[in-house]
């Protein structure tokens, strides 16, 4: 998907070298139709220029920085040089994730979809995403809840969902905690079991989450949480944790959490 307009000054955009001469370099940007900018000689790289051909090539992708645009006369002055190599990373990784997050809208309404519901579809997921790509990976994550509140039928709900689910690797994080769980009741054995069983969410946890609660050594159990983040890990650890100690607590039991495994345990 390649966007109408202009881009805003100071943006990061990904263009292709199209010709180079004395006085600079040309760039076609990737990211917007029929748009054209300039990188003049001083701003391809930092230093006196002898040659712009040992510094860019014809064809090469390059992330640039928008000095000024005056779309009267339709012209776009980049700098190359204003550009460092952790901020042309992840401008690049972020234009292929774009591209990727584009065929996947062709895989979830079809190559005959037409370009009215196609801009609705696109126009609802960015007025309350970042990016296209981080629609479909909150899709791939949360399911129909993450499309909520956009202003798509459920039809095309369904659509992104399933196209996301299929396609989309979504990064994960792993957390891991402890929790001491004892309980001096005749039966204090099925009430340990009890709580394990209310830390684990009785089998149902949020969409996305992974959790799973082993036994270590009496009288410590090990809670190991993964998720899409780490804040969203971090909370569903502390909450099996606390779900376990009420309800242990509950039968005149104690539970203790704790981040690190107990010394004598190693």
């Amino acid at each position: 998907m390649k966007y109408s307009g202009y881009p805003e000054p100071s943006e990061l955009v990904v263009g292709k070298v199209d010709e180079i001469t004395d006085f600079g370099v040309f760039v076609d940007l990737e990211e917007y139709e029929d748009k054209r900018g300039l990188t003049h000689v001083s701003e391809v790289a930092s230093g006196w220029i002898k040659n712009v051909r040992d510094h860019v090539g014809e064809g090469q992708t390059v992330v640039a920085k928008v000095l000024e645009i005056d779309e009267s006369s339709q012209q776009i002055d980049l700098s190359l040089k204003d550009v460092n190599e952790h901020q042309r990373k992840d401008k690049i990784q972020d234009w292929k994730n774009e591209q990727k997050a584009d065929n996947w809208m062709t895989i979830a309404f079809g190559d005959s979809v037409s370009d009215e519901q196609y801009s609705g579809v696109v126009n609802a997921l960015l007025a309350e995403f970042d990016s296209l790509y981080d629609a479909f990976e909150q899709a791939a994550i949360h399911g129909a809840d993450a499309l909520e509140e956009t202003d798509l039928d459920e039809t095309e709900r369904d659509a992104i969902v399933s196209t996301a689910r299929d396609n989309v690797s979504v990064p994960y994080v792993n957390v891991t905690g402890y929790v001491d769980l004892e309980c001096p009741a005749s039966d204090g054995v099925d009430r340990i079991r009890e709580a394990l069983k209310a830390a684990s969410g009785n089998g149902e946890v949020a969409d996305g989450i992974d959790l799973d609660i082993s036994y270590v050594g009496s009288p410590e159990y090990r809670i190991e949480v993964q998720a899409p983040d780490y804040k969203s890990a971090e909370r569903e650890l502390e909450a099996a944790a606390g779900r376990a100690d009420a309800a242990i607590a509950g039968h005149g039991g104690t539970g203790e959490y704790h981040r690190d495994r107990r010394e004598d345990d190693e």
